[in-house]
């Protein structure tokens, strides 16, 4: 199983439209099974004082569908200050609380950074490759960085972009081979 994460808890982010625009781009092209998860769509009951040794039944739920039975990830992130969002790397450490290494070790990974400037995130996939390492990830070296998203998008929201469209499906087809 593949797992495509959207990651920001942001509302009505530009991240989901392009996590689901590679979600498609996925189903399209493999008998394996495909999930989508949106950190914007997920409760957040999980995010408090004890969540280093209590985790939630809501996390649990969520860890059992889309983390555990993965095979590969495909995270898709958004530019915040110069990385990625925080609220992937708290994902990242409430999952690890329970099942530590079978989260995320011996697993594979690929990355898509999104910004509206010129860098396509490439600090955050870089920061967020050092600590999928630390937990035993095999990335992807070839990271895709999306740069200017608000230029590829008509005026319904939609990416349009020919040549971003054709470099997501490449890029989703390598990482199927990966």
């Amino acid at each position: 199983m593949i797992t495509v994460i959207s990651g920001t808890n942001r509302k009505e982010s530009e991240c989901l439209k392009f996590a689901s625009l590679y979600f498609e781009m996925l189903q399209e092209s493999t008998q394996e099974e495909v999930k989508l998860l949106a950190l914007e769509q997920i409760p957040h009951d999980w995010f408090h004082s004890d969540m280093y040794t209590r985790q939630s039944e809501s996390l649990k739920r969520l860890q059992d569908e889309y983390i555990l039975p993965a095979s590969k990830f495909v995270f898709v992130i958004p530019e915040y200050n110069g990385g990625f969002p925080g609220a992937v790397k708290l994902f990242i450490d409430a999952c690890t609380v329970r099942k530590y290494s079978a989260n995320f070790k011996g697993k594979k990974a690929a990355l898509v950074g999104i910004a509206t400037g010129r860098a396509g995130n490439l600090r955050g996939m870089e920061h967020l490759t050092g600590v999928l390492n630390y937990l035993g990830t095999v990335v992807m070296p070839d990271k895709l960085p999306i740069s200017r998203i608000s230029d590829l998008k008509n005026g319904e929201g939609e990416v349009i972009h020919e040549e971003t469209l054709k470099v997501m499906r490449a890029h989703a087809l390598e990482f199927l081979e990966f």
